[in-house]
């Protein structure tokens, strides 16, 4: 990327956080750049047009000047409505926030991925949020170079047997099962080759959906931990205790 001025890029708004008194620093997902920093002065001013217009959630067109590791915002409207998200629906999409924000390098381009966040917005706001987010988080690890091979066993090749258990080991793929009594992060293979065709329907693929996405992220994150990750598990567990 050169230093010129970029026009009427849509983006999102990932996060914010002060800088100066007046001034917030964006971090924000575009379609052509990818993930970019950027200074926004003023914004924080009571009076400034760009309070109501920088949220999370809202399809923006941003310009700026300077790279986009520390450019200059110079203008932002919103290009659309905002999804509906309902309350519950808020936390699931700060998720993906966080997994962009923590596992993108800036500046490099991901259209599909970019894509691919426009969609699982839409599916948070429709009510779909396993689909949406499952959706999401295959894209991403696809996107990162980590994909993941559902249809085939790691150590022999072979197809998986639907009627087989498997247990899923980050880096390395799908391994048999040679216990007689599969432990309770094993999966059936009728469920993974459910997910690999993208298929979530049943409550035992999207727990596999889970287990598989969730430990190959984790590998990606190499220890780090994802706050949004953790208050939805928490908020989880409470739910079966009640």
């Amino acid at each position: 990327m050169t230093g010129r001025r970029k026009l009427l890029e849509p983006a999102y708004l990932l996060h914010h956080r002060p800088w100066s008194d007046t001034s917030r620093i964006l971090e924000l997902m575009t379609r052509d750049h990818g993930r970019v920093t950027l200074f926004a002065h003023g914004v924080r001013r009571p009076k400034s047009p760009l309070r109501p217009v920088l949220r999370p959630f809202v399809p923006l067109l941003v310009s700026w000047s300077g790279r986009g590791d520390g450019g200059t915002l110079t203008s932002a409207e919103a290009a659309g409505p905002a999804p509906a998200l309902a309350p519950a629906a808020l936390l699931p999409g700060y998720y993906l926030n966080e997994l962009l924000l923590k596992l993108l390098a800036r500046e490099d381009r991901h259209e599909a991925l970019y894509d691919a966040y426009c969609e699982a917005l839409t599916g948070l706001a429709g009510g779909t949020e396993a689909a949406a987010l499952r959706r999401f988080e295959r894209a991403l690890l696809d996107e990162l170079g980590y994909g993941v091979d559902l249809a085939r066993e790691a150590g022999s090749g072979r197809p998986l047997d639907a009627a087989a258990y498997y247990h899923f080991q980050a880096g390395r793929g799908v391994l048999a099962v040679r216990d007689v009594e599969p432990g309770p992060d094993c999966h059936a293979g009728r469920d993974l080759l459910a997910v690999e065709r993208g298929e979530y329907g049943l409550p035992s693929a999207q727990r596999a959906a889970r287990g598989v996405y969730g430990a190959a992220i984790a590998h990606c994150l190499e220890g780090r931990g994802l706050a949004s990750r953790e208050v939805m598990l928490a908020m989880r567990r409470r739910g079966r205790e009640g």
